[in-house]
């Protein structure tokens, strides 16, 4: 995590000296994410009961390991440190393709996370509702970030994708989650589903 942190400061120099407000605040926003996983489980070693599951993600390494590494790299392809690259928006369009990869990958982690924790607060789940519900919340924050994207269309000129661009985003969030239930199952990484 601290590697990633010191990518993501790696890029908020770039952007300062490129001049690029919009990475500035990109990397400032990253930067905090960073930091919440590495504080607060120092700050509040023990979480409210009833927020535990909830939390669990941020107070569990490994899988904040594989957040920080979405991050890092969303960020530095939007403005590739110590370049003028913008492999996002203006020098490779389909960048984007890795992003969702990865972002796919680290969201179902989470909500697949969260809801294995449910039991502690009474919410009993098998491990193959787990799987079913971390899809299904899964897909419903992945549409719900397509329509906010083409609602902000018509107030963030550089973010015009097409129908295509839409679906291939939707695949690459489907096997980002897809590796991640691999190695949920496979692996036991970044933690385990039981019965």
């Amino acid at each position: 995590m601290l590697s990633s942190l010191f990518l993501v400061f790696l890029g908020l120099l770039t952007a300062l000296l490129n001049g690029r407000s919009d990475h500035v605040y990109r990397t400032l926003l990253a930067m905090v994410d960073l930091l919440v996983p590495l504080v607060l489980p120092r700050r509040l070693p023990n979480p409210p009961e009833k927020l535990g599951p909830f939390l669990a993600p941020v107070y569990d390494e490994k899988t904040m390991a594989v957040l920080s590494i979405f991050i890092a790299v969303h960020v530095s392809l939007v403005n590739v440190p110590f370049t003028g690259y913008d492999l996002y928006h203006r020098d490779w369009g389909n960048a984007d393709i890795i992003g969702h990869f990865l972002g796919g990958l680290a969201v179902w982690q989470i909500i697949t996370e969260v809801l294995s924790g449910l039991g502690s607060i009474g919410i009993q789940l098998t491990k193959r509702q787990v799987v079913l519900y971390s899809f299904v919340v899964f897909y419903a924050l992945s549409l719900g970030w397509e329509i906010l994207e083409k609602l902000s269309e018509s107030w963030i000129g550089f973010m015009v994708e097409s129908a295509a661009n839409k679906l291939r985003d939707l695949l690459m969030d489907t096997l980002g989650a897809l590796f991640g239930l691999w190695m949920v199952e496979r692996r036991g990484y970044p933690f385990s589903l039981s019965d």
